[in-house]
């Protein structure tokens, strides 16, 4: 081994009081921080799959109807324009076949569905309850919001005959799996289906609201021959859905309003999350730093007898700096080992205790190697750049002066 290594190794088991206290410091550090960070990274997981598990992570909708000036003769012969924005109606994308297979091209776009929506009323009885009719197609709606999986009731079916409903709809309705739901719209269209599956999407609003059909279905109940009122996509990164809207409207021409758009604060509220998530990591790495540069600096001063000795035997200072440095990245390195796995046996045991009332966990609580390798990194970083300053004293020492003292 280099003498600089075979030094650093020796100081740090002389001092073994020192050198077990910079560990503990660095171990409950890098255990902190992947903690933390596999808590508030589990939490924001798992607040983003709930918030859009019943919807797309972009949306794609044909162009608003704009107005047209009216001219109107005012006293005196002469005109005036007047403008009165008039009601939008349901439109079908034009062409949507073309643009499905366009957005399927964009980089980062991982499903694309076609979808029908609109108002009506869901009639059973006496019950009356306005609804949102959703036309999909199942195969690829269901890679979107994964419907299958959210059945509570029934099974997952959907034919031209069929209709889906959520369970908080079907109480309101006293309706159950198999029976008839009169779907009737304001313009006097209406449909008579069977209820085949009742579904729990985890919003009361969703649950209430909304009801799953064949496109075709509904295109024929809204009065949308062959159209296709929306596009539903998905991105692989759901943080980069604002830049691939940005890139479908430029190349399909239409507004595509991505998640991060529709729900401005709770995305503002996310990105506090992940700052407060970066503070916390930088204060306990700054923390572990003080710790350890506090500690070589100890060390120095006791052992500057030894450090003199060496400079007398021809160590240069660069050697005697080198010296502290390996010390401070040994400890920071084996911090993190250390570390890392106080921090996995404490993940599965909180994940353990966290449990729904079915008994499955709260949420997941990812422990990415990743983290760990970056907070190896880091913690052999701060350790030697905590050890710089101790480093750079030690190196100072006059031989003489240090040997005397």
């Amino acid at each position: 081994m280099p003498f600089e290594w075979i030094a650093a190794m020796r100081f740090l088991a002389e001092g073994r009081m020192q050198t077990a206290f910079i560990l503990v410091g660095a171990a409950i550090g890098v255990a902190v921080i992947v903690f933390l960070s596999a808590i508030l990274t589990g939490m924001q997981q798992n607040i983003i799959r709930r918030s859009l598990l019943s919807q797309a992570h972009i949306v794609i909708q044909p162009a608003e109807e704009v107005a047209r000036p009216q001219p109107r003769g005012v006293p005196g012969g002469g005109e005036v324009s007047v403008v009165q924005k008039r009601a939008q109606r349901l439109l079908s994308i034009d062409q949507w076949q073309k643009i499905v297979d366009e957005v399927r091209g964009v980089p980062g776009v991982k499903v694309v569905s076609p979808t029908v929506a609109g108002p009506a009323f869901a009639l059973r009885g006496d019950a009356s309850k306005s609804v949102s009719v959703n036309g999909i197609v199942p195969e690829e709606y269901n890679r979107i919001v994964p419907l299958p999986d959210k059945m509570v009731a029934g099974t997952w079916r959907l034919a031209s005959t069929d209709v889906l409903v959520g369970d908080e709809l079907a109480k309101d309705l006293g309706a159950g799996v198999g029976d008839k739901l009169r779907l009737a719209t304001a313009a006097g269209s209406g449909v008579t289906l069977t209820i085949t599956g009742i579904f729990d999407l985890g919003s009361r609003g969703v649950n209430e609201r909304n009801a799953y059909v064949l496109l075709r279905t509904a295109q024929d109940l809204l009065n949308l021959p062959g159209g296709a009122s929306a596009i539903d996509v998905t991105v692989d990164d759901v943080w980069a859905a604002e830049d691939v809207a940005q890139r479908i409207t430029a190349r399909v021409g239409l507004q595509a309003d991505s998640w991060i758009r529709t729900n401005q604060q709770f995305f503002i509220a996310l990105n506090a999350q992940t700052i407060s998530n970066i503070v916390l990591r930088i204060s306990v790495g700054v923390s572990v730093a003080l710790g350890i540069a506090s500690v070589l600096v100890v060390s120095v001063v006791q052992k500057s007898r030894e450090i003199g000795i060496l400079r007398a035997m021809g160590a240069s200072r660069r050697q005697v700096m080198d010296v502290f440095l390996i010390q401070g990245g040994i400890v920071g390195l084996a911090g993190s080992f250390i570390g890392s796995a106080i921090a996995a046996v404490a993940l599965r045991m909180f994940q353990g205790m966290l449990r729904n009332p079915d008994g499955t966990p709260l949420f997941l609580l990812p422990f990415d190697p990743r983290l760990v390798a970056w907070a190896a990194v880091i913690a052999t970083l701060t350790g030697l750049a905590a050890a710089v300053t101790p480093a750079r004293r030690a190196a100072k020492l006059d031989p003489v002066v240090a040997i005397r003292a």
